[in-house]
C-alpha cells in the first residue's frame, strides 16, 4: 500500500475531535510515507487532512471537478492537483490512484463515496482495503444499520469483512495492511441462494 484515498466532510463538524483526528491521520499517512489521494478541496476536514500531510512532509494527490475549482475550493498547495470534468470522473480517478480507502466523518458525499467503493469491492471490481475511521463513535448508527441489513438477508455475512473498522489512524492503517479479500464470487453466492 503506497497511497490511501480519504473520503471525509467538506465541513468541520461540531466537535473538535473530528478535526483533531483528521490531523492525526494526515500526520500518520506522512509518517508511513503513504500518499494522500483526496477530493482536492481546502475546506473542512478535506483541507485539514491535506494540510496535515503536507505539513508533515508527505505528498498529496487532489482530484477535483472544474466547477469546484471555479468556486475557489481547490487546495492551492497540493503536490499534484488533477482537474476533471465531473463527480463521476473524480471518483473513478481517485479509486484508480489509491491502494486503499478510508472514510472519516462526513455527510452525503462521504456516504456516497464509501458505499460505492464498498460495492465495487463486493463485485470484485477492486481488491483494495476499505477502512472506516470511527471517530468518537460517529459511525455507530451506520454500523448498526449494516448489521441489521445483514441480519435481514440483504448483505451477505462474508461481505461484512469488506469494511475494516477502527477508532485510531494507526490501528486502522495496520488493519488495512493485513486485509485479505473474502473467498468466493458474489455471483455464485447469489445464484446458490435463489429459491
Amino acid at each position: 500500500m503506497q497511497s490511501v484515498c480519504v473520503f471525509c466532510g467538506s465541513s468541520y463538524g461540531k466537535r473538535d475531535v473530528y478535526r483533531e483526528t483528521a490531523q492525526a491521520l494526515g500526520h500518520e499517512l506522512a509518517r508511513q510515507q503513504l500518499t494522500l489521494v483526496w477530493g482536492g478541496g481546502h475546506v473542512g476536514l478535506m483541507g485539514t487532512i491535506a494540510d496535515a500531510v503536507l505539513d508533515a512532509g508527505g505528498e498529496t494527490v487532489g482530484v477535483i471537478p472544474s466547477f469546484m475549482v471555479e468556486k475557489e475550493l481547490a487546495h492551492p498547495d497540493s503536490t499534484e492537483l488533477i482537474e476533471v470534468d465531473s463527480m463521476h470522473t473524480r471518483k473513478a480517478l481517485m479509486a484508480e490512484r489509491a491502494d486503499g480507502f478510508i472514510a472519516m466523518p462526513g455527510g452525503f458525499g462521504t456516504a456516497d463515496e464509501l458505499f460505492e467503493i464498498l460495492t465495487w469491492a463486493q463485485l470484485h471490481i477492486h481488491k483494495k482495503p476499505v477502512g472506516l475511521l470511527n471517530v468518537a463513535g460517529f459511525f455507530d448508527p451506520l454500523l448498526a444499520w449494516i448489521r441489521h441489513a445483514e441480519a435481514e438477508g440483504f448483505i451477505r455475512p462474508g461481505h461484512l469483512d469488506l469494511l475494516i473498522v477502527a477508532d485510531t489512524p494507526d490501528t486502522l492503517l495496520d488493519a488495512m495492511r493485513q486485509h485479505r479479500e473474502p473467498e468466493g464470487d458474489w455471483a455464485d453466492k447469489v445464484n446458490r441462494a435463489k429459491p
